[in-house]
């Protein structure tokens, strides 16, 4: 019996029209790797980049046991936990929250959804380079649409050998073989804003700062309510932290909870955090929207709102982010947002949380305010 692919779902992440759970890509890398995991053993291999499950259940369905998995976020994490027990494989697979060297030692195939930023690839392919089996053989796959000639110059880089295979139903693989000069993952860095960033490869912004929340910043106050121990600020989202580093900065006596469902925003926030001296003020947890967050706890959160889901573009993650902004807020508590102005978010920040005003607008984005009714 084949693997059942269409039997697996994004939920907790959002499901909807053109947002699937798996792909030609997650096909055709599975099948190219079967004769190398056969013999790899249990415990060898490792599966990267994938989003809700489709590698690492596919290769436990083809009887691998053993399997490491890391998925940068949480939603599609947790995803794979539950498509795991639903299919009874749950026994054959471990999750690791963090890309770290014990997510890849000793592997000897690793399976690897392509990221879209090289930097990402590279953060990646150093770590496998570094800490896998000196015979490791790496599949790393993708859509062609999202793929350049420049990854397999990354993985060039660390890799003394990359093939390329055939093309199938729009999709390819890279084929990386013989390892070197491994190196764990580094942040970048930047000085911008008055602040110093930090961010890992494939990360939201980058160390740069985008231009929404440049705007948002510009007119953001410091002298908000709350901001104590109980009642922290709360930035969601939060791509590499410059949001709560600048509120932790401007008020000494500040305490910010930042949040994203991020491994990798999780890991550059708290390296932000850390470069700006602000650790011991600046919580950053990764969490899926504000899960962790008791009701009416707080009274001022900040939101730059994600509209991709993997590759595809969608209006479907900002409202479930507002609507459990709105939960966490206590009555008459405050929610900051910028967004692209053409996605017209004010009709829902007004039914899910409450009166919301504009603060600001310029050409291409637009920064709220909504009160908790």
């Amino acid at each position: 019996m084949s693997f059942p692919f269409d039997s697996l779902r994004r939920a907790p992440d959002v499901e909807g029209p053109g947002l699937v759970a798996s792909d030609a890509a997650d096909r055709l890398i599975l099948d190219e790797s079967r004769e190398a995991r056969e013999p790899a053993g249990d415990g060898a291999i490792t599966v990267i980049g994938d989003a809700y499950g489709a590698l690492a259940l596919g290769a436990a369905w083809d009887g691998a046991r053993g399997l490491r998995v890391h998925q940068d976020a949480l939603a599609g994490e947790r995803a794979i936990v539950a498509n795991a027990a639903r299919l009874g494989l749950d026994d054959r697979l471990t999750v690791h929250p963090d890309l770290d060297p014990d997510a890849v030692r000793g592997a000897r195939v690793v399976l690897l959804r392509l990221p879209r930023s090289l930097e990402a690839l590279r953060d990646v392919a150093g770590l496998i380079a570094a800490h896998a089996a000196p015979d490791v053989v790496v599949y790393a796959g993708g859509r062609i649409k999202h793929m350049s000639v420049a990854m397999n110059a990354v993985l060039g880089e660390f890799f003394a050998r990359v093939d390329v295979t055939h093309a199938r139903q729009k999709s390819r693989v890279l084929i990386a073989r013989d390892p070197h000069d491994g190196a764990d993952p580094m942040p970048a860095s930047a000085h911008v804003h008055g602040l110093e960033l930090r961010g890992y490869g494939g990360t939201f912004g980058g160390v740069r700062l985008d231009a929404g929340t440049r705007l948002l910043l510009a007119h953001l106050p410091t002298d908000l309510p709350g901001g104590g121990e109980s009642d922290p600020w709360l930035d969601l989202a939060c791509g590499n932290g410059v949001i709560g580093a600048w509120l932790a900065t401007q008020n000494l006596d500040a305490r910010v909870r930042s949040s994203d469902q991020s491994a990798v925003a999780v890991a550059s926030a708290r390296a932000t955090m850390a470069a700006n001296g602000v650790e011991g003020r600046a919580e950053v947890v990764r969490d899926d929207a504000l899960r962790e967050r008791a009701d009416a706890s707080a009274s001022v959160i900040t939101l730059n709102p994600p509209f991709h889901s993997g590759a595809a573009v969608t209006d479907r993650i900002a409202p479930l982010l507002f609507a459990d902004a709105a939960r966490v807020l206590r009555p008459g508590g405050e929610l900051w947002c910028v967004w692209n102005s053409p996605l017209a978010y004010r009709g829902a920040l007004e039914r899910l949380v409450g009166p919301t005003r504009q603060v600001a607008r310029d050409p291409r984005f637009t920064v709220t305010v909504s009160t908790r009714r």
